[in-house]
């Protein structure tokens, strides 16, 4: 590549939203560039976040089920954990899909440029090379797609005891005690993770209850299972202060809970910042809000008309798949395509044991804004598939306009949720009636069944769960 060379498209940041979005600029014939730090594509999805977690996720599941077995009559020997080699599969995980990245990277001959850029204007960036010395980029457009890092806590220090979400994959070992400081999936998740390796975890949790704007019902099944998994759940409670030990955190507690203990180490999981400065953003007419996220418009424009900007950088909700979407309409725009980023349905996983699931309006939301709406629900414990495989902990909802019948929103809470949610978006996108659920067959004996018996207890005709639908007042 030569020093004065031009790109139609130039994408700043690796991640799933980055190499989504230049991939897709390569398959409309543009000529792109994608610049970031990393060997290869894939950000700190793949790197430090989704990835890694939901591996260490699944050697939780496994030593749960191990242990759950004794009920079907299945016992096995205490379980031996060799860290060393947990983190060594963990992170051959993510060489495999990092270097499989890398190389559709070079099939759609994207010029994959790894190094920190930095702009000069709006139609250059100044690019340290890993390998050593600057190139700058000269590009048409370019969509900036940077992410976001770990928020953090005055009353933290960095020390080794104290851990983030990326250092708490490193998995250096495994600590006798430790406290999550946040109720939120992050740490909810890898605080499962250490619990399940054999530390006595706590989780403290400011506000009254964990995972704060989910809807209570779905969380409530959680917490009951947490109560099992976690030594500790303090809800309406306070970090007032922390120092440092020989062997720990001296941690004290203010609000529901008021008292003083040491924990081996510190996992500080209270949300994460957009990465929107150190980079020449200001060099350009992008502005950026009060939060720091950077300003955008529907085609994800920033007031500098030939930049974009995607993912966690420009806001909630900082999920991957959102970015995604995000980086292929930015891609789209720039080839002239007319689109706009206008979900109906962005669906959010939380992969804690069991899992929570949503899209669309929460019930929450509905009554926060005074909607009327249509609760229906199918509890798991009528479900034959959740009872054959001993996970009757769950609840399916869905929200339906109770004029239109349309299906609104859909939660689920279980195992697998995950992977059911993706019917709910899209009878959402497609503006699907909750009798559209209904008459559509599901196969037997399934979890999916639930999200049709869900829409049958709307109407008051589910199989498996008698609840008739209450007659509407003359």
């Amino acid at each position: 590549m030569g020093p004065d060379e031009t790109y139609q498209l130039v994408v700043l940041g690796g991640g799933p939203g980055g190499y989504a979005a230049a991939f897709l600029g390569a398959d409309l014939g543009l000529k792109t560039a994608l610049v970031d730090v990393e060997e290869n594509p894939g950000g700190v999805c793949l790197y430090r976040g989704c990835i890694p977690s939901k591996a260490l996720l699944h050697v939780a599941r496994v030593l749960h089920e191990a242990d759950a077995a004794r009920t079907m009559g299945i016992e096995f020997g205490a379980p031996q954990i060799k860290v060393d080699a947990v983190r060594e599969w963990k992170e051959g995980v993510v060489r495999k899909l990092t270097n499989g990245v890398g190389q559709v990277a070079k099939f759609r001959k994207v010029t994959y440029l790894r190094g920190f850029g930095t702009f000069v204007d709006a139609h250059t960036l100044s690019v340290s090379l890993a390998a050593g010395g600057t190139q700058l980029v000269h590009f048409d457009h370019c969509i900036v797609a940077t992410g976001s890092r770990p928020a953090t806590l005055p009353t933290f220090r960095d020390v080794p005891h104290v851990l983030d979400s990326t250092t708490a994959l490193d998995l250096h070992d495994v600590p006798k005690s430790m406290l999550v400081v946040g109720g939120g999936y992050i740490g909810l998740e890898l605080g499962s993770v250490y619990a399940s390796l054999g530390a006595r975890v706590s989780v403290v949790e400011m506000t009254s209850g964990l995972l704060p704007g989910a809807d209570r019902d779905l969380v409530a099944v959680l917490e009951k299972r947490a109560g099992k998994s976690f030594e500790r759940v303090m809800v309406n409670t306070k970090v007032a202060g922390a120092r440092e030990e020989a062997h720990g955190i001296h941690v004290t507690f203010d609000g529901a809970t008021n008292e003083s203990v040491t924990y081996d180490k510190v996992l500080v999981s209270v949300g994460r910042k957009p990465n929107s400065t150190g980079f020449g953003l200001e060099k350009t007419k992008a502005s950026v809000d009060a939060r720091g996220f950077i300003e955008v418009d529907a085609q994800r424009r920033t007031a500098e008309p030939n930049l974009f900007a995607i993912g966690d950088v420009v806001g909630d909700p900082m999920l991957a798949h959102k970015a995604s979407h995000e980086g292929r309409v930015a891609a789209e725009v720039i080839a002239g395509h007319k689109v706009t980023f206008e979900p109906n349905a962005i669906p959010a996983v939380i992969f804690t044991d069991p899992e929570i699931a949503w899209c669309g309006l929460t019930e929450t939301q509905a009554k926060e804004r005074s909607l009327d709406v249509a609760v229906a629900k199918f509890p798991w414990g009528a479900s034959g598939r959740a009872m054959s495989i001993e996970r009757t902990d769950g609840l399916t909802k869905l929200i339906v306009d109770p004029k239109t019948e349309r299906v609104l929103g859909v939660g689920i809470v279980g195992a697998g949720a995950g992977d059911m949610i993706s019917e709910g978006a899209l009878a959402i996108e497609m503006g699907a009636t909750a009798a559209d659920v209904k008459l559509t067959i599901h196969p037997h004996p399934t979890l999916s069944e639930t999200i049709m018996e869900a829409a049958e207890v709307f109407y008051g005709q589910s199989t498996h769960v008698y609840r008739p639908r209450k007659k509407e007042s003359s």
